[in-house]
Formats: C-alpha cells, sequence, structure tokens
C-alpha cells in the first residue's frame, strides 16, 4: 500500500538550527553603534526598509544584511558614518558567518527518525556557500535525500522540488517556522504544510496561516512524528 505522505520537506534555519538571535544580537550591536546619530527604533525601521528594498538584490542571508547595515548607516548619518564604524559592522557580519551550529530541541532523534520510513528533503533560502557550510556542520547532511538551496520559495519552488520526487506534491509535507515562506506556498501547491513556531520571527517572514485542511501546526518538532504516523 502506497503512503499518502512519501516526502517530508524541512525549511533549516530556525527549523532545524538556530538562526534569527545572531540576527537579533547583530542588530543590537548595529544600533549601539548608531546611537549617537538616531533613535534606535528610527533606526529599527530604516533598517527593515532597507532589507525589504534589498532583497531583489542581494537574496536572504547574512550578505545582504550586512550590506543593508551598511546602507543604512550611510543614510541615518547623512554619509558621516566613520570607517571605524563600518568595520565594526562588518566584522560582526563575519561572526555571524563563523558562529557554530546549533540543533534546536528534538531536530537529530526526529530526523533520525523520519529518515527510516520517508524521504526527507531540505528546502531553504539564503547563501548558498553558507548554507552548505552549515548543513555540513550540522551532522544532518547524509539524512536528506535531496537539497535545494533557493533564492526564493514560492508554490513554483516547492512543485518542482516535490515534483522531482514519488507521489509529487500531493504526497509530500514542508515543516517549517516561516508562515510566509514555508508554510503557504507549499500548502497552495497542494502539499500539507506544518508549522513549527520559533521564539524569534523575522517579521518580513510573518502572515496569516492558511484556512486549509492540509495545515497544521505542532510546538516543536518532537510532535512531527506523530502528525507523519496520523496522516499515513
Amino acid at each position: 500500500m502506497t503512503r499518502k505522505l512519501q516526502t517530508i520537506g524541512f525549511d533549516a534555519d530556525d527549523t532545524l538550527w538556530h538562526n534569527e538571535r545572531f540576527f537579533k544580537l547583530t542588530q543590537d550591536r548595529f544600533e549601539e553603534l548608531l546611537s549617537d546619530y538616531t533613535d534606535k527604533s528610527l533606526l529599527h525601521v530604516r533598517l527593515i526598509e532597507a532589507e525589504k528594498r534589498n532583497i531583489g538584490h542581494y537574496g536572504f542571508g547574512v550578505k545582504g544584511f550586512v550590506l543593508s547595515m551598511i546602507e543604512t548607516a550611510i543614510d541615518v548619518t547623512e554619509g558621516a558614518v566613520p570607517g571605524q564604524v563600518i568595520r565594526r559592522i562588518l566584522d560582526a557580519g563575519q561572526d555571524m558567518l563563523a558562529h557554530p551550529i546549533e540543533l534546536l530541541p528534538h531536530v537529530q532523534t526526529t530526523i533520525d527518525a523520519l529518515a527510516q520510513s520517508h524521504r526527507l528533503v531540505l528546502i531553504t533560502k539564503g547563501d548558498l556557500l553558507h548554507q552548505e557550510r552549515k548543513l555540513a556542520q550540522s551532522g544532518l547532511g547524509e539524512l536528506f535525500d535531496d537539497v535545494a538551496i533557493v533564492s526564493e520559495k514560492t508554490v513554483e519552488t516547492y512543485l518542482t522540488v516535490f515534483g522531482r520526487h514519488s507521489g509529487g506534491v500531493e504526497a509530500a509535507m514542508m515543516v517549517g517556522n516561516s508562515m510566509k515562506s514555508d508554510i503557504l506556498p507549499a500548502v497552495n501547491a497542494g502539499s500539507w504544510g506544518v508549522f513549527v513556531p520559533h521564539d524569534l520571527e523575522w517579521e518580513l517572514e510573518k502572515a496569516p496561516p492558511p484556512q486549509n485542511p492540509r495545515y497544521h501546526a505542532i510546538a516543536d518538532l518532537g510532535d512531527l512524528p506523530a502528525l507523519v504516523a496520523e496522516i499515513g
């Protein structure tokens, strides 16, 4: 008997390992560096605006974030930002790229268990080299049957990636912490979407949940095997 669910896709950052907290720490450092020039709340708004503008140019990840911080620093100081501040922003970005990978709770046991019964696919956004390095350091790489590092997650992304595997998108599930990128387009493509909330949520990834029977939310990845077994 063929399983209803054959392929399980996982987001990487803040689903399998910590990520957003390093962006938050770096943003706090950035606000301190520019505290003599502008109010922190205004700086936060200006940085978010820069990130929105620049996603189409730089994509997602640390490098685009650093360039957006530099652009914001130049703008809020009207070009007067000292070179040493730019240097410290670059140093902060390099620290982010070098930070060791720390798996979230229940990730190892859940991935180990599901890899025995289902085809596992990693679908993540971000810089190619950085995401490849994080996957290698995570120790999970050999458990995934396919890895897709993409510039954006859309309906077409899931149709393409899941379409490479038997059963296609209708026999696939996407698991992640971003309603906008992991859940909505996957469900709209015809797969199951399982939302796993994270304490820190990037503002640009927020969205209301879908009203669809293929949408589920769980407290953490420890609850995923039971849901997978229930679907069959």
